[in-house]
């Protein structure tokens, strides 16, 4: 193994359960009441494009003018007052700085780029942060996970990439990677471990702690 592959939201950024509450929040504003769980179900871990594609065909109608900017606005006002890490992810990355490494997420550049700064990760990262926006096709495509290997100089056999949604883990599969399924952010629920295990994850993690003895093992 010679390199590491983080996802963001859910993994190094305890931001899946603020994204949405938003989320909920505004889709049930255009007449489509919908719950927390109901978003992270049906719409976790998708990039911008295919998420309001899928928005657009559960509301019955196009989204209105603004509903992009105004999503955005929220959530990242969300953020910069409530985000926090995923516990223990800092620590993590310190620990294996002598492994390339880089972020490979569904997340907006912009979105990224905030989230980083709100936690002090900026300077772990500079430019190595990959926004699925790059590329063709989103997760559970390998587009992104690809593309990161490629600027890491990485064969995807030699990548371990850390993920928490199902299509992520069909993402890194697809591309010849070993995934850990990590289960440690706050919206995780019971039975989310054996959706990553169905999806493909080879390794289930409960922690960084345990991720970091996974990794040592490699």
């Amino acid at each position: 193994m010679t390199a590491l592959i983080f996802d963001f939201d859910g993994v190094i950024a305890d931001s899946e359960a603020l994204a949405n509450i938003v989320l909920a929040e505004e889709i049930s504003a255009l007449g489509q009441p919908i719950s927390y769980d109901d978003a992270l179900d049906r719409y976790m871990g998708q990039r911008w494009h295919d998420l309001a594609a899928l928005i657009a065909a559960d509301v019955g109608a196009c989204l209105p003018r603004g509903f992009a900017k105004k999503l955005m606005v929220n959530t990242l006002t969300r953020f910069r007052s409530d985000l926090i890490e995923v516990t223990g992810a800092t620590a993590f990355i310190r620990r294996f700085a002598a492994l390339p490494r880089c972020i490979a997420s569904s997340s907006s550049e912009e979105r990224l780029d905030v989230c980083l700064e709100v936690l002090n990760l900026s300077d772990l990262f500079t430019d190595r942060v990959f926004s699925a926006d790059r590329v063709e096709r989103g997760k559970p495509y390998p587009d992104i996970f690809l593309h990161a290997a490629q600027q890491l100089n990485a064969a995807p056999e030699d990548c371990i990439v850390i993920e928490d949604s199902p299509s992520g883990v069909k993402a890194g599969t697809a591309a010849g990677m070993t995934v850990i399924g990590l289960c440690a952010g706050s919206h995780i629920r019971p039975g989310h471990d054996e959706r990553l295990r169905a999806a493909g994850a080879a390794h289930i993690a409960h922690s960084w702690d345990e991720v970091a003895a996974i990794v040592e093992q490699a």
